[in-house]
Formats: structure tokens, C-alpha cells, sequence
């Protein structure tokens, strides 16, 4: 499922209205990012020498979730360690400036704070370069469960950033049972060790998954499955209430008690090169969704869709409210020529994604047709629907048809949700388009057999799949419009 304008624009106006308090506890980590080109190679040894252009510091783990939360309009309180060091101040002022309460951060006396950092050239991460901060002593763990005493009261919902690197749960678990907010969500590398704080929701990714079951997952479509089939022990291990798995490309499946089906949420195509942070940002619209009230299911596919914002950014990104909007309510650059068109399904399968294509003249738009594009979306991961121009529609349908131009008809189905990419076509079957983009799914509505299709042969003949959706009766665009005109 993707997200549409209605259920973003709910959640910012509630947001508005709430202004929920999120604490945000976890590993701080300052991301450096040294940015420049890579022209040549050094003589000295085998390595690429980058001539900087830029190097910009901004905050990342358990901070980058903090200010994710922020920049969707949360009140927002730090809790983690810094060092006393240039970093450490760094990470203070960066994570001020966004507008996190920072009063609740533990400064180590001497200390180090953990710090990333990465150099680009070009396009690709050429290194990175990591400064651990050393572990925390006992009575840096007691003034931790001091702050985070402090920083839960009233909250509305707190969330766990574990990455292994000194967050400890007997600092914390014991100040979350005392006083719980209204939702707790854990993202860590271990979720057993989380499991006696019984969070709401678990956010692991397809590593962590695999290391709760003790056995790996798969690879690409295949670990939709072995997260469904692994749901019981996902829940009893973590001791969560729910689990969200996060799968990159394949966006996330939700695994809830008494519900043998996943759900599923499906990732927006991205090169991701670059991209860092997409499950901090993924976290953080969870846990402010979940601070106003948002059901679990709406909740998963706001985050997804803020993920697919910053997945698109290079670097450590922040997907503000405005952004979210944005992201969901431009359907123009959903319609494409041929030309795009190809290029677009060129990347989605060299991202291992599985596209699915229908056509038709969608004249007037009804609920027949709604009904089998979201069906057809169900099939894969990026759904293209091919429109007949206007003359080709003439052909077919008769001098009085179409009733609507094909920049309207498009713009129409460029706004549905399930719908990714919309293009035009001019001959009057789409067999010449099918043969130049090759889709793995070719999807026609049940009225259909696939012995009556051109279609069919071609789709085969390349190893492609041919696929007929239910058929929703009395909805039809002849229908309608014989309904309009004797109404009228």
C-alpha cells in the first residue's frame, strides 16, 4: 500500500493540533560527509584521490531520528551521550538548530562522540571512517536513566535508537515501566535485549529480522515470506506488541497478533548510493503517527512514504512535514513518454523490482476501474498504465468518445495512489510499448480471458506473466454514460 494526499495531509493537521512530545533515546552519532570529485588515482597506492568541494556535519542515529521528529512538527527531547569534545558541540548546536530540547543529553566528561564520516567522490561512498566513543561507565549509565526519568514526563510517545554502541536497557526499561508514554517503538540491532520493555511496535530491518529468527531471510521478493511465516517468533522474541520489517527496495511488512497475513507497504524506486538514514527517518514518522493516535496500518505507510523522501537526497536527510506533502500530492511527474517510460522500468528492474502494466482508455473514471488498479498494484512493485490517445480511443469506442481529453484521463489516474507511472499511446493496442519496456506482469480486468488478448502471445513469448483481476459488474464508462445521458 503507498500513501495518498487525504491520509498525509490528516496526520500533519493533527500533528498541528497535538503538538505531541516524542523522547527520542538512544546512540547519538555526528555524520560528517566530505563531498567532492573523483578524477584520477593516486600514485602513492591503488586509491582515488577526491578533490573536496564540500564537508557539512549533521547529526545521525539516535539524532537524526530526533530531528526527523522535529522537522514533522513534534515537540522533541534528546536523550544520549556526547562527549566534551569539538563533536560533541557539533552534534549540541546541530541538533539545537533543528529545534531539539537538548537539556536531556549527557555530556561524558573526556569523553569522545561517536562519529561517522564519510567521503564521496562523485557519486559513490569512496570510505568511511569511524570514531567510536568509549563505553559508558556505571555512573554514566545512572545519570542516563536520570534524564530519561526527567524527559518521559507527559510524553507522548518515546522511542529506543539502539545501534550497540552504549545504550544499555537497565538504564532505561526501568524509567519506561515507572512512567510509559502513550506509545513506545524500539529500532535496535538486538530486539531481545528490548523485549521486557514489551514495546508497541519493532522497527528491524531485514539483518535484525534474521538474527531474532536465527536464520536468514533470502533474498529480494522470498523474504516477504519468511517474515510472514516467522511472525510468531518476531513477536515472542522482541516481545512486542507489533513488528514492522523494514526490506529496502521491497518496502516493509507488518506483522500484528491475530492477523496470519502481513501487511505490506512498497518502497518508491531510488538510487540509494549515497542515501543514509532512511530507517531513522522511517522510525521517527512512526513514532510522531503514533504519538496522535494514528491507527498501525496508516502509521506504517506514513513512514514509508517519508522514508521514499529521504532515499531520493543524498547524504543524512530530514523529511520535514512539507516534504511528506509534497512527495505524496505531485502526480504530473507521473506521466512520462516512451522514452522516460523505459528508463524508469530500466531502474526498477536493475533494482530487482517486479513492474506491473494495464492499459486502456479509462474515459471516465469509475469504480471498476479503481478496484482493478488496486489489484493490480497488489501484483508487484511499480504499476504503469498505458492510456490510449485520444484518436485510438475514436477507433475503438466511436465518433462521440473520448469524453475527456487524454491530458485530463492521465492527470486523473496520475492522482490515484496505486498508480505509478502513467503514459500515452498512440497505436491501438499497446503491443509495440510492451515489446520496447518488456513488463513482468501484464494485467487485464476479468471481463477479459487471455485467449482473447494480442497481448498474451507477447507477454510469453519473453517470459512475462498475463494476469486477469477480478471484474467489477454494472461499472463500466459505457454504462456511465448511457447513466448521464438519460439522466440528463
Amino acid at each position: 500500500m503507498t500513501a495518498d494526499v487525504r491520509l498525509v495531509r490528516d496526520f500533519v493537521a493533527r500533528i498541528d493540533d497535538r503538538e505531541p512530545l516524542v523522547v527520542v533515546i538512544g546512540d547519538c552519532i555526528l555524520d560528517r560527509w566530505t563531498m567532492g570529485e573523483a578524477e584520477r588515482v593516486s600514485r602513492e597506492a591503488p586509491a582515488p584521490i577526491v578533490r573536496v568541494t564540500e564537508t557539512v556535519a549533521v547529526p545521525g542515529g539516535a539524532a537524526n531520528t530526533a530531528v526527523n521528529a522535529r522537522a514533522l512538527g513534534a515537540r522533541v527531547r534528546m536523550v544520549g551521550f556526547i562527549g566534551d569534545d569539538e563533536a560533541g558541540r557539533v552534534l549540541r548546536d546541530r541538533l539545537a538548530a533543528s529545534g531539539v530540547d537538548t537539556s536531556f543529553l549527557v555530556e561524558v566528561p573526556g569523553g569522545r562522540t561517536t562519529t561517522k564520516s564519510r567521503v564521496v567522490g562523485g557519486d559513490r561512498v569512496m570510505v568511511r571512517v569511524d570514531e567510536l566513543a568509549a563505553a559508558p561507565t556505571d555512573d554514566d549509565h545512572a545519570r542516563f536513566a536520570d534524564a530519561v526519568a526527567r524527559a518521559v514526563r507527559c510524553a507522548d510517545a518515546a522511542v529506543v535508537c539502539d545501534y550497540g554502541l552504549g545504550v544499555e536497557p537497565d538504564a532505561i526499561v526501568p524509567m519506561l515501566d515507572r512512567d510509559r508514554p502513550g506509545a513506545v517503538v524500539v529500532d535496535a540491532h538486538d530486539l531481545t535485549r528490548w523485549a521486557p520493555l514489551a514495546p508497541d511496535l519493532v522497527t528491524p530491518n531485514a539483518g535484525e529480522t534474521a538474527l531474532l529468527l536465527g536464520s536468514t531471510l533470502g533474498q529480494g521478493s522470498e523474504r516477504i515470506a519468511a517474515v510472514v511465516a516467522g511472525r510468531a517468533a518476531v513477536l515472542t522474541r522482541s516481545g512486542a506488541r507489533a513488528a514492522v520489517v523494514t526490506l529496502d527496495r521491497d518496502g516493509t511488512v507488518l506483522v500484528e497478533p491475530g492477523s496470519e497475513q502481513g501487511f505490506r507497504t512498497r518502497a518508491t524506486p531510488a538510487a540509494e548510493q549515497q542515501a543514509s538514514g532512511a530507517g531513522d527517518t522511517f522510525c521517527a514518522a512512526a513514532t510522531v503517527a503514533l504519538a496522535v493516535g494514528t491507527p498501525l496500518r496508516d502509521t506504517v505507510v506514513i513512514a514509508q512514504a517519508a522514508a521514499d523522501v529521504v532515499v531520493r537526497e543524498a547524504g543524512t536527510s530530514v523529511c520535514s512535514a512539507d516534504a511528506l506533502i509534497a512527495s505524496v500530492a505531485a502526480p504530473a511527474e507521473t506521466v512520462v513518454d516512451h522514452d522516460e517510460l523505459a528508463e524508469a522500468i530500466d531502474r526498477a528492474h536493475a533494482a530487482g523490482q517486479r513492474v506491473v502494466f494495464t492499459n486502456g482508455c479509462f474515459d471516465v473514471v469509475h469504480r471498476g476501474h479503481t478496484t482493478y488498479l488496486r489489484q493490480a498494484k497488489e501484483l508487484g512493485d511499480l504499476l504503469v498504465v498505458a492510456l490510449n490517445d485520444d484518436d485510438s480511443v475514436t477507433r475503438l469506442k466511436g465518433p462521440e468518445r473520448p469524453i475527456n481529453k487524454a491530458e485530463d484521463r492521465a492527470g486523473v489516474l496520475a492522482a490515484l495512489a496505486c498508480v505509478d507511472l502513467v503514459t500515452v499511446f498512440a497505436t491501438d493496442t499497446p503491443i509495440p510499448l510492451i515489446q520496447r519496456v518488456r513488463p513482468d506482469v501484464y494485467v487485464k480486468g476479468g471481463d477479459y480471458s487471455p485467449e482473447m488478448l494480442r497481448e498474451t502471445e507477447v507477454v510469453r513469448a519473453y517470459g512475462g506473466e498475463v494476469v486477469m483481476v477480478d471484474y467489477v459488474p454494472e461499472h463500466s464508462t459505457s454504462a456511465v454514460v448511457r447513466r448521464i445521458r438519460e439522466s440528463s
